[in-house]
């Protein structure tokens, strides 16, 4: 019984001890990635909530309001540049899905050995070089004076060159080629775990291809269709160097307001004001995708 007794005694001193030694290990492995989400992540965007409520009343005097956001409602411009990125980034992620999706079922489901590891590689190439390379060589492609409208002079489709550029369809273009690669990754995961014998049952009972693709094949990659299209939407949102060059001065994408608050006209506070609104719309809409399509995020960041 004592044995017993000085045997408990022991374990449970050795584990006093080793609890702190556990929690000090764990803060320290945990230490960098808490630093790096304090520091480019929290801090920043409390320091840009707290600068766009600060409004310039004089040179170096600001007072605390709502003001930066009253000059945003009250400024049609603003209100329909904001309106506009939103429709189109949304219109870019669905025809993004559109494009991807059987991209991905092909990848997932059809092709084999190194049919499938090539046609990973023809999907990563565009990448391996910059956004602003990829950018002008679909300038160089569309611009009046480029090979397209050349082609489709000799081509006898039409009488003289046309300009290809700055349209809203040449911007919708950009923002596919460029995002299409994060569509089709999570894609391809969440069908590859989809067993093939579930669609072999289903036509066994008389299903079609389409009732297939509803009731199957489409729920069980729900958290990869949404994944995919949370990043994409995110990732057009944000951009700002595709519908500048493609889209030129009349793209009217917000991100170029930022740009012009910040840089051409130094009002840091406007800005700011409006990089915020933009966090909040991103925010806001992917919040309601998740709701719509009934997703919980920690399934769909699996999936990404």
């Amino acid at each position: 019984m004592a044995d017993r007794l000085r045997s408990r005694t022991t374990a449970t001193l050795a584990g006093d001890l080793v609890a702190p030694h556990m929690r000090l290990a764990l803060f320290l492995l945990l230490a960098p990635a808490l630093l790096w989400l304090l520091g480019l992540i929290v801090l920043p965007h409390v320091d840009l909530a707290v600068l766009s409520l600060r409004t310039r009343v004089a040179p170096r005097t600001y007072e605390l309001g709502f003001g930066n956001y009253r000059t945003f409602i009250d400024e049609p411009l603003y209100w329909h540049t904001f309106v506009r990125t939103a429709v189109m980034s949304i219109f870019a992620t669905v025809c993004t899905l559109l494009i991807a999706f059987p991209a991905a079922w092909y990848i997932a489901k059809i092709a084999r050995g190194r049919a499938k590891s090539l046609l990973f590689v023809m999907c990563l190439i565009p990448f391996w070089v910059s956004e602003t390379v990829r950018t002008l060589g679909w300038m160089i492609l569309l611009r009046e004076s480029g090979v397209l409208p050349r082609l489709l002079v000799e081509l006898g489709i039409t009488a003289k060159p046309v300009e290809l550029l700055y349209h809203d369809t040449t911007i919708l273009v950009g923002l596919v080629y460029t995002s299409m690669l994060f569509m089709v990754v999570p894609l391809v995961s969440a069908l590859e775990s989809l067993d093939d014998s579930l669609i072999e049952a289903a036509y066994d009972l008389g299903g079609n291809g389409l009732s297939i693709l509803r009731q199957i094949v489409i729920p069980h990659a729900a958290p990869g269709i949404a994944a995919g299209s949370i990043i994409v939407f995110m990732l057009t949102l944000g951009n700002y160097l595709t519908p500048t060059l493609l889209g030129g001065k009349n793209s009217l994408w917000f991100t170029e307001q930022i740009y012009t608050q910040f840089i051409t006209r130094f009002n840091w506070e406007q800005g700011a004001a409006f990089g915020f609104l933009l966090l909040v719309l991103s925010t806001a809409i992917v919040w309601l995708g998740l709701v719509v399509t009934g997703q919980k995020f920690g399934d769909v960041m699996r999936r990404s």
